[in-house]
């Protein structure tokens, strides 16, 4: 069989124009034999390895072969695009002829990511306005509250009125109804205008189901070999609803770094005063019913969050909101009697009514987040008050305590799996992610210490573990864990020679204060040094602005800021003038990819280690140490060491690149878990002198640009 996926990879490779690589090589034949023996194989494939075709070639050939379907998922829209509409389709034309038939693909999204003809073609009440999902499938709508248009302008310069014009002539030509397809794209004020969430859908009883372009999706994932996908559709399979995947085989999963953050937040519910009221006026608008009951209840919820404090309830919510939310929860169950259809006369066939549908569903899924809350037994479920920054709402938020049960149970299980990343391997060792995900045998409540492995592949023996389902907050029967093996296939970059780690030792250790004076001159000595050519990684906004107008009036280089304009433009601004810095959040931790003399620097302003008070995190942390372990490794070590290996990978690109990853924390060479953060990051060279950091980046920056 090697010889077999190794003449494939060679076909694959030459067809998209590119070179053999041994990484690549290592990991088609590792993950074709994981497949074959129905195994769950960690894949790390540095940056630069063509882990996209380390996976796909030997997953077309198994579901050819075998006629087992693969489904292969992307956490983020750049790459499920990138598979979608330039490595599968190649894959499948190349190996087509070496197959005994021509590859199926097909791509599947979320229920709303689709025009509905019924809606377009006006048979669905109209929209309340100004209203967005309010409460509609969170994670299947893949896209960000923007859009980013074609040519770079924001499409927010659009007028609404005149994106739902521009929509609805689209709706009307489109041959597949996928958002994605319209470019410019638009708001989701305006994409609710033609799409409706699939507990919103008429179902079978649509009068225009052969027409249906999510059905279309469905069918077509039905019948293909490979069908790609995305984490928040994941999210929604492991949080028990495995039906919105087809039947599959192999599950393959991309970035799979962040499915443990994607079914999380895909299982998290929230409940405002807002959604209480929206769910009664669709009921009264679109249902016919009074709803005086819903009305009592959302008073008695406000009257109840008004004084609520922030943050996470240890105990269970406090006893006079909880009973708000209980009289939220029986004045919809009553509703839902209401709001049920009247049963066709004898002889008749029943017929499917879109607002009462809306009514219902709005209902339903507020009936499904109160029952919840209320529920007396919280032990597995994390529930905190937060309020919004922009509108200052208040709202109730309910998570799972660990997801590692549901991903084990609804999407590993019965069948083989792939999960590759760049950074899986934390501290040197896979057993950080494998437990976060469900194939290590402790789990997140009770995950021992981070400690490394010492080799680049280990193998886990099975073990034990209860975990709750997301919406009942009562624990799963004990499932046996899942053998595993993590491989490190390596990467075509030589980091000790392209790149320099230089931790500001010097430095006293960040505190609550955005920036230090000291870490300011330390930023302007080394940009100076650089030329520019910055990418700047903070922790928080507030630490990106700060800085940015520090530089802005102490040096003479472009200084561009996350938020200042959509971010496709300023990455762009940033790689085609090298003298430009880029200072950001979150976004360019993991998304940013400018190869080349641009980008010849990074800084870090601190390990990002999570909020203190995050809910979820803080939460877990407890659990593990409740069980005996060190809730700060397992979860805020880990957390941190994942963004810190992601930043750094920023650095280089490609084969060519050079430059210096700057972490201004001392921590990272003084503190006990310094080393299993370090161990985390790409194997640069390692120096705390500075004067040998900015002697690397003056002679870079006086280095001739390349021919």
């Amino acid at each position: 069989m090697p010889s077999d996926v190794d003449h494939l990879l060679e076909v694959a490779v030459a067809a998209l124009g590119g070179a053999p690589r041994e990484g690549q090589r290592r990991m088609a034949t590792e993950v074709a034999d994981a497949i074959e023996g129905g195994k769950h194989l960690m894949v790390q494939a540095g940056t630069g390895t063509g882990k996209s075709l380390g996976y796909l070639v030997p997953s077309v050939r198994h579901a050819v072969l075998q006629d087992e379907r693969v489904v292969v998922s992307t956490a983020t829209l750049a790459l499920q695009r990138q598979v979608m509409t330039r490595d599968l389709p190649l894959v499948a034309d190349a190996l087509a002829p070496e197959l005994p038939r021509a590859p199926r693909i097909a791509l599947l999204k979320g229920w709303h990511n689709y025009v509905c003809v019924h809606k377009t073609s006006g048979g669905y009440p109209p929209d309340e306005q100004g209203m967005l999902f309010d409460l509609g499938e969170k994670g299947a709508a893949d896209h960000p509250p923007t859009t980013e248009a074609a040519d770079g302008e924001p499409a927010e310069k659009e007028s609404l009125g005149a994106q739902v014009v521009r929509l609805r002539e689209w709706a009307q030509a489109t041959d597949s109804g996928d958002r994605d397809d319209l470019v410019p794209g638009v708001g989701d004020r305006a994409w609710r205008q033609v799409s409706v969430t699939s507990l919103e859908c008429l179902g079978q009883k649509c009068p225009m189901l052969d027409e249906c372009f999510p059905e279309r999706a469905r069918a077509a994932a039905r019948s293909a070999d490979v069908v790609v996908t995305n984490h928040a559709m994941l999210g929604i399979a492991a949080s028990g609803s495995p039906h919105v995947l087809p039947e599959h085989d192999v599950l393959v999963v991309d970035e799979a770094h962040e499915l443990a953050d994607r079914v999380t937040a895909q299982s998290t519910s929230e409940m405002s005063v807002g959604t209480v009221e929206h769910a009664g006026r669709m009921a009264r608008r679109h249902g016919g019913v009074t709803t005086t009951e819903l009305d009592g209840a959302a008073s008695a919820l406000g009257a109840a969050l008004i004084h609520l404090p922030e943050g996470r309830f240890t105990q269970g919510l406090p006893e006079g909101t909880r009973q708000a939310v209980a009289m939220v929860r029986d004045a919809a169950r009553g509703l839902l009697s209401d709001l049920r259809p009247e049963k066709p006369a004898a002889g008749e066939s029943a017929s499917a009514d879109p607002g009462l549908k809306i009514a219902s569903s709005a209902v339903l899924a507020l009936f499904e987040v109160a029952e919840r809350m209320a529920a007396e037994d919280q032990k597995y479920t994390v529930l905190w008050c937060s309020r919004g920054e922009r509108d200052g709402a208040t709202r109730l938020y309910a998570a799972p305590l660990a997801v590692n049960g549901l991903i084990r149970t609804n999407l590993l299980a019965e069948r083989a799996s792939v999960l590759t990343s760049a950074t899986l391997s934390l501290g040197g060792e896979f057993r950080s992610m494998a437990r976060s995900i469900g194939l290590e045998a402790a789990g997140e409540a009770a995950a021992a210490t981070a400690s490394a492995a010492g080799s680049a592949a280990v193998a886990a023996p099975g073990g034990s573990e209860g975990t709750q389902p997301a919406a009942t907050g009562t624990p799963a029967p004990a499932a046996t864990s899942l053998s595993w093996q993590g491989i490190d296939v390596g990467s075509p970059f030589d980091y000790p020679k392209q790149g320099i780690l230089y931790i500001a030792r010097r430095l006293p250790p960040p505190g609550r204060e955005p920036a230090t004076d000291a870490q300011l001159d330390e930023i302007e000595a080394l940009i100076t040094a650089a030329g520019g050519r910055t990418l700047g990684l903070f922790s928080s906004r507030r630490a990106a602005v700060t800085v940015a107008e520090a530089m802005r009036e102490r040096l003479d280089v472009p200084v561009l800021v996350q938020g200042e304009d959509q971010l496709p433009t300023l990455v762009r601004q940033f790689a085609e003038d090298e003298a430009t810095c880029l200072f950001g959040t979150l976004s360019l931790w993991q998304g940013v990819d400018v190869p080349g003399r641009a980008s010849q620097l990074v800084i870090i302003d601190r390990i990002p280690f999570p909020r203190p008070d995050d809910p979820v995190k803080s939460a877990r942390a407890e659990a593990v140490a409740a069980s005996g372990g060190n809730g700060f490794m397992s979860v805020s070590a880990t957390h941190a060491a994942l963004l810190l290996a992601q930043g750094a990978g920023r650095l280089i690109r490609s084969v060519e690149d050079r430059g210096v990853v700057a972490v201004l924390d001392p921590r990272l060479s003084t503190a006990r878990y310094g080393e299993f953060l370090a161990r985390s990051l790409p194997p640069f060279w390692r120096t705390t002198d500075r004067e040998v950091a900015l002697g690397a980046l003056r002679r870079l920056a006086a280095a001739p640009a390349p021919a």
